[in-house]
């Protein structure tokens, strides 16, 4: 059995949080979770408030067209694919797996009972496809696939895709924020706020296209059509953010930190600055990862490679769950794989949180670990 060697303190980081979600969360941000808010109803103004920073916030940071709506609600991510299965696709969808989560939303909507089978344009762990039209007669009236996939450290470029009347939906869970897009290619790009933005976990965050709107109301005003129960329904999330509020009581703590966060990025020069710092960053492990003996991208096309989720495999003679288990005993946290993805890997975040030279002093207790094992 391999025993790795105790880390001197003076290599450490200062910070050793580099999960892939939950993410860092910077000191202000707890700083902001106010007495005065928190216990606080949410319909009250002080609540409002805050909410409305955070929506207006994003609208900048994520340079939202003024057509274009931002939707808070209850629930993390996976409650937003409930939403669109109910809420946005019609009859069928055409949908994008690379890894664990566009896999997941493929299976939802497979459940769903009102839905035609879906399409499912796959690619294996660690690589890439595109979602590509469908012939009329196939009756595809939504498509989606994710931006960046949490599980493998794949990120995809943000398109729409070319087929008239049909919705793009794009799961940016661990992406939004962290990257600059024209969210004109799409119509449904949703989040929630527990990686870029560093905050807890509970609600989704969707900008939705005029379109995207006007198909849920079509299908949840339709006499005689589906059944979608009041906390899948998306018009409602729609008609309570429009008054800076949400249907049941929100995660407070989750939108306070969030909002100092977005507040935060767009003070740092916002979505091409926070892209840039994430690259910049996570290029630096890459970079490790091909001149090491022991190491290698698990993404082998450098243009796939996420700035925010990297990927990392070690060779077979050193056990990597038993190397991420030694550094937590160290404070360096959450490195492990996703279960199931790879032979032997790392998982590192590089959020806008994490700092460069954190990231530099990880690879360095990583180097002390392997020089002495290897």
């Amino acid at each position: 059995m391999v025993v790795f060697p105790d880390i001197p303190r003076s290599l450490l980081p200062a910070d050793g949080r580099f999960g892939c979600g939950p993410s860092k969360v910077r000191q202000a941000q707890v700083e902001a979770l106010s007495p005065l808010l928190m216990g606080t109803s949410h319909r009250a103004e002080p609540v409002r408030r805050v909410i409305a920073s955070l929506t207006l916030g994003l609208r900048s940071l994520l340079s939202v067209p003024q057509d274009y709506e931002i939707v808070v609600g209850n629930g993390g991510a996976s409650a937003f694919w409930d939403i669109a299965c109910a809420c946005l696709i019609h009859s069928r969808a055409a949908l994008g797996s690379w890894g664990a989560f566009g896999a997941k939303f493929a299976s939802e909507v497979a459940r769903a009972p009102h839905l035609h089978a879906p399409l499912i344009d796959e690619a294996a762990f660690g690589s890439l496809t595109t979602v590509t039209p469908r012939s009329p007669e196939e009756r595809v009236d939504a498509y989606a696939y994710p931006h960046n996939e949490t599980s493998t450290g794949v990120i995809s470029p943000v398109y729409r895709v070319d087929a008239p009347g049909a919705l793009t939906l794009v799961d940016a869970t661990s992406i939004a924020g962290a990257a600059a897009i024209d969210i004109r290619r799409v119509d449904a790009y949703y989040f929630s706020l527990q990686k870029t933005f560093g905050a807890d976990g509970g609600l989704w965050v969707a900008v939705l296209s005029p379109e995207a709107i006007d198909r849920a109301r079509g299908l949840e005003s339709c006499p005689g059509g589906r059944w979608i129960p009041q906390f899948l329904s998306l018009t409602t999330a729609i008609e309570n953010s429009r008054k800076d509020q949400t249907l049941n009581t929100p995660a407070l703590a989750t939108i306070v930190m969030a909002e100092q966060q977005v507040s935060w990025l767009n003070s740092q020069g916002g979505a091409p600055a926070v892209s840039a710092r994430c690259a910049r960053a996570s290029s630096l492990i890459y970079q490790w990862a091909d001149d090491h003996m022991a190491a290698h991208p698990f993404v082998t096309d450098p243009r796939w490679r996420s700035p925010v989720t990297a990927t990392i495999e070690i060779d077979a003679d050193v056990s990597a769950s038993a190397l991420a288990h030694h550094l937590r005993g160290s404070g360096i946290v959450d490195i492990g794989a996703y279960r199931g993805v790879g032979a032997n890997q790392l998982r590192i975040g590089t959020w806008p949180s994490v700092d460069y030279a954190d990231v530099e002093a990880l690879l360095e207790c990583i180097d002390y670990c392997l020089e002495r094992v290897i």
